[in-house]
């Protein structure tokens, strides 16, 4: 009721219809608070901050925040490394794939690790590994050891520690905000890494000519200790009460899958990503594109705008997710953002000018983000806490290996039909097998919180 009255007071003041202060004085004007509708419209379409408003979340967010960009300057600093040490591009695949099988087999044992004891220790064990790692990137970088076979070792090593800490990490959302929330902590913590993505490497390319590339891993290192801190203000996160005591082994690990394989609208918002991805994402093909199709506006140009574009469109799609955050269909979304992104990558493929075909690649990003805020989101809330672990697992193993696969998928189709070909057939075939998938398997499509 004082509400109410104050509005109408307020409105008769500003308006001069009450006596007192005049319509026309400006200082009645700024007087007058912003009209609250107005305030909840535009909380409608930029960012869904409302898992911020919960300290837990809160402190787990801010740990990503500082270490999306600082993991990001060891990304770039080990390849660098390697190419300075053997002068070889083959070397550096090489480094990446060592880093590849490590991530798969931790991720899988980790998720399993997750459901069967207290995540935030968990947390507070792994995130210390990969800080006490970043430290011995460092060590081998001032010493001037220069050995690729160690660097190697080193990559394999943190890959584990990320593979245990990432399923836990995620895992531990559904814990810290209420379900209709989901989507929108999944939308913060991929903005944050989306945006580590793309100011990460600038930020690497600017400090290596003036601080030099082993302090890189320092800094990687410095940042990792904040997100000890921060893990370390959480609360415990043990097994939920009443669920059963269990070791994490093999048996756990095919027991997940077992999970999945028995509940339809977990299996399929895993097969939307592989769809997505392998058949979709033409990365592998940017070089050949910047080199052929756009080499008239210089291909060094052309090659930081293509791979810079996806990322960007994403980070836009964190920054507007209060206009899809809300949505209450999941399934729909999901289907909806694979189909989207998949018309964007042909349209990516068809095109000639070089800012359209950035302008496709922005809005591809977009539709990613809005498919890995829902598909995150029908993960954690589909799935019991006792499983949730090993299907972030399951989750960090598919989001890994799907780009890789389709760089070897889409580098042989470009080299067998051409980049463009490639590119624009694969987009069709997104489209083409993600309808297909949501007719034939109606659980996607009625899946809704």
């Amino acid at each position: 009721m004082y509400r109410a009255c104050r509005k109408r007071v307020d409105t008769s003041e500003s308006s001069g219809d009450g006596g007192g202060r005049s319509g026309t004085d400006p200082r009645a004007k700024a007087a007058v608070p912003p009209d609250p509708a107005q305030r909840r419209g535009r909380r409608r379409w930029v960012m869904d901050t409302r898992p911020l408003r919960r300290p837990a979340y809160r402190r787990l967010w801010s740990s990503t925040v500082v270490t999306a960009v600082g993991s990001q300057l060891t990304a770039v600093a080990v390849p660098k490394q390697v190419y300075d040490i053997t002068g070889s591009s083959a070397w550096v695949g090489a480094a990446s794939l060592a880093g590849l099988l490590p991530l798969i087999v931790f991720a899988l044992w980790g998720g399993a690790v997750a459901d069967t004891m207290d995540r935030r220790k968990l947390l507070l064990i792994t995130n210390t590994g990969i800080a006490a790692t970043s430290l011995l990137f460092w060590l081998q970088a001032v010493t001037g050891l220069e050995s690729v076979a160690g660097l190697m070792l080193l990559l394999a090593l943190q890959q584990a520690f990320w593979g245990l800490n990432a399923p836990a990490r995620n895992a531990s959302i559904a814990r810290l905000v209420p379900k209709d929330e989901l989507p929108a902590a999944n939308a913060l913590g991929s903005t944050v890494m989306q945006t580590g993505q793309v100011v990460g490497p600038l930020l690497a390319g600017a400090l290596i000519p003036v601080i030099g590339l082993a302090e890189l891993y320092l800094i990687d290192a410095l940042a990792l200790c904040v997100t000890v801190w921060a893990v370390h203000k959480l609360p415990a996160l043990p097994p939920l009460t009443g669920a059963p005591v269990r070791r994490a082994g093999v048996r756990e690990v095919v027991a997940g899958f077992r999970y999945i394989a028995g509940h339809t609208v977990l299996l399929l918002s895993f097969l939307a990503d592989i769809v997505a991805m392998v058949l979709g994402m033409p990365r592998a093909l940017f070089p050949q594109l910047a080199s052929e199709t756009y080499a008239g506006y210089g291909e060094g140009l052309a090659l930081g705008l293509l791979f810079a574009a996806i990322p960007i469109g994403a980070v836009a799609g964190g920054l507007f997710s209060g206009t899809f955050s809300r949505a209450r269909r999941h399934g729909w979304m999901v289907i909806g953002s694979v189909v989207v992104w998949g018309a964007a990558v042909a349209g990516f493929g068809l095109s000639s000018s070089l800012w359209l075909a950035v302008a496709f690649l922005a809005v591809a990003g977009i539709a990613d983000m809005v498919s890995m805020v829902f598909r995150g989101a029908i993960l954690l809330s589909a799935a019991t806490d006792e499983m949730r672990g090993r299907m972030q697992g399951v989750f960090t193993v598919v989001v890994a290996g799907g780009p890789r696969l389709a760089d070897a998928l889409h580098g042989g189709a470009g080299s067998a039909f051409g980049a463009r070909e490639a590119v624009t057939g694969g987009g069709v075939l997104v489209v083409v097998v993600m309808l297909a998938l949501a007719a034939a398997m109606p659980a996607l499509r009625r899946y809704r919180v």
